[in-house]
Parts: structure tokens; sequence; C-alpha cells
């Protein structure tokens, strides 16, 4: 998800662009490569533009990839993307707020999240968690891209500057704090965080749900 001021299209086409969307799959995809199942579905939470899901439905063809946005006009970019681009596994987007219920999508081997719980209520993050755990098999995985804080490093000055103007825009938005995250994951039952360094002063985090009790 982007915030709608950071995305961009031309007048007749329904095609959002996102520059950062464009600057940092490249390496989303990497780590992605490295940590997801062969095969399975991937249910991607506030796609925003599309883009995210065109590039890596393509770039892990074993997997098929299941967009999703709560905005019409997001919605309305993301199926213009794939009819585009045209990759076999990538599916017809999904309406959906994860504050909501959540929609069964089989074979469900991963949740990908990426810029979305530093633009988005608390409460955006709390369902998120909440509703991976119950969704997710034992095994699968939550996975995260964005700024995050964490206590044993101080934040940047480009994120502090950041965290600094969301809050400005919304009180209720801001740079997550990595310890509050893990809290939520606890409670979900999702456990093995992996913390792997982004550019641009961004993580991408990786929790594996447990093995149900």
């Amino acid at each position: 998800m982007h915030s709608m001021d950071d995305i961009g299209g031309a007048a007749d086409d329904p095609r959002l662009s996102s520059p950062a969307a464009q600057r940092n799959r490249g390496p989303i995809g990497e780590i992605l490569r490295q940590v997801m199942p062969a095969r399975g579905s991937v249910l991607e939470i506030a796609s925003g533009s599309g883009e995210h899901a065109v590039y890596l439905a393509e770039a892990l063809p074993g997997l098929r990839w299941q967009p999703s946005d709560t905005s019409p006009e997001a919605l309305r970019s993301i199926a213009a993307w794939r009819e585009a681009a045209a990759p076999p596994n990538l599916l017809a987007p999904l309406a959906l707020d994860v504050t909501a219920e959540w929609p069964e999508v089989a074979e469900l081997a991963a949740v990908c999240a990426f810029n979305l719980v530093h633009i988005a209520p608390w409460a955006v993050a709390e369902a998120l968690f909440a509703g991976a755990g119950r969704q997710l098999p034992p095994g699968g995985l939550l996975v995260l891209y964005g700024p995050f804080k964490r206590a044993e490093t101080p934040l940047a000055a480009s994120n502090a500057r950041f965290d600094e103007a969301l809050r400005a825009r919304d009180p209720r938005w801001g740079i997550r704090d990595l310890t509050a995250l893990e809290a939520l994951a606890a409670a979900a039952g999702l456990e093995a965080l992996q913390v792997h360094e982004m550019p641009a002063n961004n993580l991408c985090l990786v929790w594996r749900r447990a093995a149900r009790a």
C-alpha cells in the first residue's frame, strides 16, 4: 500500500504507477526467492498500484499470487496491470479490508504486506497479524516490508523525518516499533522472526506460523 499522493497514472489509463514500488520490488523479490515455498498461494494485502503483484508473480512462477486492496481505484489499477502483463499465476484482485472477514484462499502459503502498517491505524496491524495467524497453515509465512523502529538501532534521520510527516498527516499513522509487532506475532502464533536489511533504511520481516497446539 502507498499513499495515493505517491501513486499516479495517465488520465485515460486505469493503471497507477508508484515510483517506490518500482524501486523496491527487485530487493523484495530477492528476499522472497530465498524464503518462499516452491508452491502454494500468496495473499498480498493492500496491493496498491498492482506493480508489486505483477513483478512478483513473474519472479515466482510456481506460486499463485492473490492481490487485494480496499480502494476501488487500486483494484481497477491491479486488474489493468494484470490484463496488460498477463502472468498466468496472477489472480484477479480481491476487495479485502483486513479488519473485516478474510476470504478463503486455496493452498495459502504466505501473506505479504508491503508499505502498509506505517500508513494505517494500529488496528490494521493488529488485524493483519490476527488474520495471518488464523488463515496460515503451520509453516506459512507472514512477510512485511517497510521502515520499522528497532530498540537497539537509532532511527535513521530520513526515517525520523518520514515518521514526523506521517504523524502530521494522520496521528494514527507512524513507523511501527518492531517490539510491538513481535508481540502481535506471538499472540497470533507466529514465530521465528527473520530481519532482512533492505535499501533506503527499510527492513523485510518474515514470521512463520507455528504448529497449532
